[in-house]
């Protein structure tokens, strides 16, 4: 089943001091170096020119933000081949979003050495700019594009992003253009919202082959043949001054400086390019094997762990992709000829590699569709008609348990895993995979409304997972109300026909005491209250 775009309600949106920019004489450039990028990835996001009198080719990175595998940086050096000039890349991070804390902040910080270290190694202007309170950074992005030919940023249909091009469009004198690389699928491949999963699957094996020719410049720096670094103005490096070196090898020096949220303090896992190949190294030698048979399991640690770098754009999925390729000695002739939606069958890989690579590009890319057509992605409204109508039939059935806000973020519940899978969040930035469903489906079960879950979910996904403010997040919390399912029998109190989770089952299933013990074991638990899972803890059944 499939939405057009069409149908919906609303889509969403997505010459002063030049003497004091260096001039070199041009170095050889040849137009093999680098790769076309599709132009069904590029948006022509304003009517202003090109102005080939510009000092350089301002790569605007907001989302994408890394050097490697990254169709906007592709896009950006052929501008600056054709129009012979050299290249500027501006990295911001603004205090004011939404849920700004040390966690988010640090993460982001990570990244950003990285890519300090990887542009001065190949003489590219790299411009990082923290932002110390908010609105300091109002107007930078004019001023450094006053001096542009052309400006070439992220795209990306999720979180205050599209509102932010959009405004830049509207007040750049020089044309900005957004460059998709957030998937394999490219955005604009359909118009259509797929209602299910197994739709958008079967389109995808359908649509996917062709564009498996057109990947990122894996290292596009590497042998770029640019003009030398600009010297940025005195103006603006004065008034703006960049992020230094030595704070972003220490990130956590300055945190306490911004006004950020402090409650919410990073986590072990660090950020950043290298970290994330190392991350998808060990997941794909170690883990991957398998992934199939018992990455459920909550007291292993089989999953990938990629989406806090896929969310920042620290890794792309082309690179994850063309690693399971070479490990699986791979080629897109081994596809089969059946577009039928199976889940199994048609990449004709590993099991394994097969597995992930459902949740990697069709769940991920699922939620970037939705996301990209729908701006009502992450309200309650954009639920399927079945989903809200069952919900609506049984909004005012009693509730057993109903928890507030507060009593949620602290795992104050009766609910012993439950309150293990929230403080993992809290503690760690992720859930395990399964429990995460396992965690939506109870804050549905412990609301006053399913309104009021989401809202819950949306929060505290949002405060304090590393991969929230996401297409892929949001799909996650609305397919707990209904999103991308069908309806299921039989129809309970509360969930209506909404596919039921129990903490009881999930005990038979697995083994879940070692992880209890991990992360619930030091939950102070308040006066007159008893935990307990569900009806008690039962012996898990063997996983085969």
């Amino acid at each position: 089943m499939y939405l057009d775009r069409r149908e919906c309600q609303e889509s969403s949106p997505v010459k002063q001091e030049l003497c004091e920019i260096q001039e070199t004489p041009c170095m050889k450039v040849e137009e093999s170096d680098v790769v076309g990028v599709p132009t069904m990835r590029i948006r022509k996001c304003n009517d202003a020119p090109v102005r080939a009198e510009g000092a350089y080719v301002l790569y605007w990175m907001i989302s994408s933000r890394r050097l490697y595998g990254n169709f906007a940086l592709d896009r950006a050096l052929e501008h600056c081949v054709a129009l012979r000039k050299p290249l500027v890349v501006f990295e911001a991070l603004r205090i004011g979003y939404a849920w700004a804390s040390d966690r988010l902040h640090r993460f982001v910080l990570e990244g950003m050495a990285d890519n300090a270290r990887t542009c001065a190694k190949n003489g590219i202007c790299y411009y990082p700019y923290l932002e110390p309170v908010k609105g300091a950074g109002k107007g930078l992005l004019q001023a450094l594009a006053e001096r542009a030919s052309i400006v070439v940023t992220d795209e990306f249909p999720c979180f205050f992003l599209p509102r932010m091009v959009a405004s830049a469009a509207k007040k750049l004198t020089v044309r900005l253009e957004a460059v998709d690389s957030n998937g394999l699928l490219p955005l604009n491949a359909t118009e259509q919202v797929a209602l299910r999963a197994f739709d958008f699957r079967r389109f995808l094996q359908k649509e996917l082959p062709k564009h498996l020719g057109g990947f990122p410049r894996a290292n596009p720096l590497a042998r770029a043949k640019l003009l030398p670094a600009p010297r940025l103005p005195r103006s603006i490096i004065s008034r703006w001054p960049a992020v230094s070196n030595e704070v972003l090898a220490n990130a956590k020096s300055i945190l306490q400086r911004l006004p950020i949220d402090h409650g919410v303090p990073p986590v072990p896992l660090s950020g950043g390019h290298t970290n994330a190949r190392s991350r998808m190294r060990e997941f794909l030698e170690k883990r991957l094997p398998q992934y199939a048979e018992r990455r459920n399991e909550p007291e292993l640690e089989i999953a990938s762990g990629l989406s806090p770098f896929l969310h920042f754009g620290h890794i792309g999925v082309h690179e994850v992709f063309a690693e399971i390729v070479r490990r699986e000695k791979w080629n897109p002739e081994k596809l089969s000829l059946r577009a039928n939606g199976s889940r199994e069958g048609w990449w004709n890989m590993s099991r394994s590699a097969a597995s992930f690579l459902d949740e990697l590009i069709t769940w991920r890319e699922v939620g970037f569709n939705f996301a990209a057509n729908l701006a009502d992605y992450d309200q309650f409204g954009s639920l399927p008609e079945w989903a809200q109508k069952t919900l609506k039939k049984h909004a005012k059935d009693e509730r057993e348990y109903v928890y507030t806000l507060k009593e949620f973020e602290e795992g104050q519940t009766h609910d012993v895993l439950w309150n293990a899978a929230q403080m993992q969040l809290v503690r760690e930035g992720r859930i395990h995979n399964y429990l995460r469903m396992l965690w939506g489906k109870k804050i549905l079960q412990w609301t006053r409304s399913p309104q009021e879950a989401a809202q819950f979910m949306i929060e505290l996904n949002n405060k304090y997972a590393l991969d929230g403010r996401d297409p892929n997040s949001y799909s996650g919390i609305f397919w707990v109300l209904g999103r991308y399912d069908r309806p299921w029998g039989p129809e309970r109190p509360v969930f209506g026909t909404i596919r039921y989770m129990s903490s009881e089952n999930t005990a038979r299933k697995f083994s879940v005491k070692g992880y209890i013990r991990k992360y619930a074991s030091e939950i102070p638990v308040q006066k007159g209250r008893s935990l307990k899972l569900e009806r008690g803890l039962r012996r898990p059944a063997r996983v085969i």
